[in-house]
């Protein structure tokens, strides 16, 4: 656009801002870098940032950006030239244990174990769809637009799904979720996770548990399907590589299988996921959401010694402190739905409007938690700090799947945003 422009970042991202550079064809872009972290810090601190050196080239800070406005680039720093990565040679040969480490040297496992996808293991993957190896699947991204989109084909995905462990009748899901472009290790220096809730026959195919245990290590094709996303994460996109790719500050443990929730149709009084999405009960459909993570529900507000338990007030006092950039994904046992249809919320769309219209915060208490964000318009200026506004704007923020064994009336939540439901059956 012929503006000059003055790239500042902390130095905590000083490999990622550099090599991010490079691989757009900027090897020598000018960063200019503070010290870190700079949220928390009061206004006399920041000040002292700027009015410090930078850390890296330890010149005055304010001259170096002021200098990078102004200064033409000489010659070297306007060469340019991207970079493709290596995908490395078609197939590799060596003892077993050779090869595991090779694996895990390169980056290319979860740091456990994996399946080694021998040609045999990926052509018998293969059988498991109707498409063709070489058919073109998706394209995926650590972070839209922060960093490039890798495509990859079916025989790719495969491989992942082989490391992963599945058999072959799993691929069809596992390629549905590597059609979507969705990341499971996504580059912010928030600790984020994805979720997969998975409607329709194809639980029953593959014998997945949606009863007792159905979010913990009791079942092979939920934790494997699981454990591939990761996988095709790390591989398909080059993500989930420590300050490169992957910055979240403390890391989360349920990017190592994710949540795949295989809703338990048979017990719920509502209709499934997916039919609440336009999809017929008939059709398999795994369904995707985003965002901090889970906690356990039980013990909450509304749940104390009453003649009937009342859940729905436990539910609203639950996700109160949640933050507001993100919805609420609740995964209610069997019981407590029944126990919420007994207290008259027939649907699923009842209890998302009482939820909507009771889940009050004040404009302060929003003010006062982080990633939380206030109403805009008109109306937003005639707020105080003791205005009480709704949780969330819109009824679309409230989410429910059915899953547990019944084994006490408990639910857990999520502080996840739903993003799209797309067909299995389409790569059987």
């Amino acid at each position: 656009m012929g503006i000059p422009a003055a790239p500042i970042v902390t130095i905590a991202f000083k490999d990622l801002a550099l090599s991010n550079a490079a691989k757009r064809g900027m090897p020598l872009q000018r960063i200019s870098f503070t010290p870190h972290p700079v949220w928390g810090k009061t206004e006399d601190q920041m000040y002292a940032y700027l009015e410090g050196n930078d850390p890296v080239s330890g010149k005055p800070f304010m001259k170096e950006v002021i200098d990078v406005l102004t200064k033409p680039l000489s010659a070297e720093e306007q060469k340019t030239g991207t970079t493709t990565p290596s995908v490395g040679p078609p197939t590799f040969a060596d003892a077993p244990d050779n090869l595991q480490q090779y694996f895990l040297d390169n980056g290319m496992t979860d740091f456990m174990p994996i399946i080694l996808p021998t040609q045999e293991k990926v052509d018998a993957m293969l059988k498991g769809t109707s498409h063709k190896p070489n058919e073109a699947v998706g394209k995926m991204t650590p972070a839209q637009g922060a960093f490039p989109a890798w495509s990859y084909n079916v025989r790719q995905v495969a491989v992942n799904a082989a490391m992963a462990g599945a058999p072959p009748e799993y691929f069809p899901t596992i390629l549905a979720i590597a059609s979507t472009g969705i990341s499971a290790l996504f580059s912010s220096t928030n600790s984020l996770v994805s979720a997969a809730v998975i409607n329709g026959p194809v639980r029953d195919k593959l014998q997945m548990n949606s009863g007792i245990g159905a979010m913990g290590p009791f079942n092979q094709a939920n934790a494997v399907i699981g454990r591939a996303w990761t996988l095709m994460s790390k591989n398909l996109d080059g993500g989930g590589v420590a300050g490169e790719t992957y910055m979240g500050s403390q890391g989360n443990i349920i990017n190592y299988n994710n949540l795949i929730i295989p809703e338990n149709e048979k017990d719920s009084p509502w209709p499934p996921f997916h039919v609440q999405k336009g999809f017929k009960p008939d059709e398999s459909i795994i369904s995707f959401f985003f965002g901090f993570g889970i906690q356990q529900g039980q013990g909450g507000r509304g749940l104390g010694v009453k003649p009937v338990p009342h859940f729905h007030e436990a539910m609203s006092y639950n996700v109160a402190p949640f933050a507001s950039m993100f919805g609420a994904l609740f995964l209610l046992d069997p019981l407590v739905a029944h126990g919420l249809v007994d207290l008259g919320y027939k649907t699923k769309e009842q209890l998302a409007d009482w939820l909507q219209k009771n889940t009050k915060v004040t404009v302060r208490d929003v003010r006062s938690m982080l990633f939380s964000m206030l109403p805009r318009g008109p109306e937003a200026a005639q707020l105080t700090d003791d205005s009480v506004i709704p949780k969330w704007p819109s009824t679309d923020a409230y989410n429910f799947v059915v899953v547990g064994g019944q084994t006490n009336p408990y639910h857990q939540l999520a502080n996840m945003s739903y993003r799209v439901s797309v067909s299995i059956d389409k790569w059987a």
